[in-house]
């Protein structure tokens, strides 16, 4: 059995000080089977947005490094990519880039009765993270402790 965690931590580790060299962040590493095939997916960012050129030089620098170091046993594809408009918030400085802007937030366990919660995030100090959100038909504000949070992504606003 691959150990997916440690692929990922390898990766990242191999990945970050090239990314942060070059003036990328790496958002994201995912080591997942879909459909009988393995994907390693880096998900890449900086300010301003990333094109396709530049995830293609990433993708080849990965790729090469990848070849020398060989921490994936069986075949798999690479894909290098944007992690697009709704883009995951993992780390504090995700969360802090956020504020002001719409997203959807997952808690573990329930607040005021809800685990969902989509609005405007109105802060976030490491410990709690607030969000301005419509239950009920009620505009409110939560305040939602960091370590109860499951999944949090910005969100399109339509």
């Amino acid at each position: 059995m691959v150990d997916a965690a440690g692929i990922v931590r390898a990766v990242t580790e191999m990945a970050e000080p090239f990314l942060a060299r070059e003036g990328f962040e790496l958002v994201e590493v995912e080591f997942v089977e879909e459909g009988g095939n393995r994907y390693l997916r880096v998900f890449v960012d900086k300010e301003g947005g990333i094109d396709v050129d530049e995830c293609g030089r990433i993708s080849e620098y990965l790729s090469a490094e990848l070849d020398k170091r060989d921490p994936i046993p069986d075949a798999y594809i690479l894909e290098v990519s944007s992690p697009g408009a709704e883009r995951p918030l993992k780390k504090p400085e995700d969360f802090r880039r956020a504020v002001g802007r719409h997203v959807y937030i997952r808690t573990e366990e329930p607040v005021e009765g809800a685990k969902e919660f989509e609005g405007t995030l109105l802060s976030y100090d490491g410990d709690i993270v607030k969000v301005r959100a419509v239950r009920k038909g009620r505009r409110k504000e939560y305040a939602i402790r960091a370590d109860n949070i499951a999944f949090a992504r910005l969100a399109l606003l339509f």
